[in-house]
């Protein structure tokens, strides 16, 4: 069965199109390290085809919850060292998300005095704190020169990523964070070369996805999006729109000769996911699974068909440790617990039994 075969991805070979979706779970504490529940966490689903972590923040600025991890300070890179050895030593393969909030966050989650965004636009709503509910703040408004900053803050992480045995980094495009919120004329009201057209508002993402390439390896680096998602007040509702944006942001890209790109959309075998695969030339890694459980079924259709080189899967790879060996042989499922989706602690992080059991 072709989901089970190998694959290249740049510089990751896998041994199976498994991959393990980048999945929030706050348990790396105040102080943003991963300890010895992460490397344990990482470690049991070393037999995916390659491992996508948690959204890792870049810069203290950009931290988006509470028990996120960073890697921004040595201890953070130390923390990511022992997880990336855990998962080496159990033959697994693991690249770094890099996940800039930008307004999806509060200054007491991120400890600066100020939240940022493209433009000066909140979010309407409230994020949780470690204190309780605020309603989001209006974000500053980055400078030109400022985005520069931002731009370093993702190769410095890279950077670290790579010092720290990482495989590679993901760069987090989508889902209403930072970069996702350059690509949507709702949340970019912009009037300088990064606002405006869609070529100008995919701007930006290409230029930190080249210089992260240039420091590190195009080979080694994937990019997440999530076009037409609609999720925090990141609106992308005009189909043309949508299609003039992303075909900017893949023509940018192409160039590059990146691992991957990682789509999430509903449909991912439909026009706009495979008409941006076609652009963009490279391997996709599909994801259908935001608003429901990606199935085996699904995923063995994905590849069979060739709508996708690989497919990520979140809630049954937290729920299966060993979710390969299950689908391979056609077993049984634990059934996820959202209720212990986010926490500090090893319920529904470590303790999800294997078939062995």
């Amino acid at each position: 069965m072709v989901l089970f075969s190998p694959v290249s991805l740049g510089d990751l070979h896998l041994p199976n199109r498994v991959v393990m979706a980048p999945l929030t779970r706050m348990r790396s504490g105040a102080s943003g390290v991963p300890g010895d529940i992460v490397a344990e966490h990482y470690a049991q689903r070393a037999s995916v085809g390659l491992i996508i972590t948690e959204g890792t923040y870049p810069s203290h600025e950009s931290r988006a919850y509470p028990g996120q991890p960073g890697i921004v300070t040595e201890e953070q890179v130390e923390g990511w060292r022992r997880v990336a050895e855990a998962v080496h030593a159990q033959g697994g393969r693991i690249v770094m998300q890099l996940m800039h909030s930008g307004r999806v966050s509060h200054p007491e989650i991120t400890g600066t005095d100020r939240i940022v965004a493209p433009s000066a636009i909140a979010i309407d709503g409230e994020v949780h704190t470690a204190t309780g509910k605020r309603s989001y703040p209006v974000p500053y408004a980055l400078t030109t020169d400022e985005l520069a900053v931002v731009r370093d803050e993702f190769v410095a992480a890279a950077r670290n990523a790579i010092a720290a045995g990482l495989d590679g980094v993901e760069i987090h495009s989508a889902n209403g964070y930072l970069l996702h919120q350059f690509l949507s004329p709702v949340s970019n009201r912009r009037e300088d070369e990064y606002g405006g057209s869609a070529q100008n508002r995919a701007r930006f993402v290409v230029e930190v996805t080249t210089a992260v390439a240039e420091a590190i390896g195009a080979g080694r680096v994937g990019i997440r999006l999530s076009p037409m998602h609609n999720i925090q007040d990141v609106v992308e509702t005009d189909v043309a729109d949508a299609q003039a944006t992303y075909g900017a942001l893949v023509d940018g890209l192409a160039p590059l000769g990146l691992a991957y790109v990682s789509i999430l959309h509903s449909e991912p075998a439909g026009e706009l996911v495979q008409g941006l695969r076609a652009r963009f030339g490279g391997r996709l890694i599909a994801n259908s699974g935001f608003g429901r459980v990606t199935t085996r079924e699904e995923a063995v259709a994905l590849i069979a068909d060739a709508n996708a080189d690989a497919v990520a899967v979140g809630r049954l790879v937290i729920a299966n440790p060993d979710l390969v060996e299950r689908w391979q042989g056609n077993h049984a499922e634990n059934t996820p617990n959202a209720q212990t989706f986010y926490g500090s602690g090893p319920e529904g992080y470590t303790d999800y039994p294997r078939l062995s059991a």
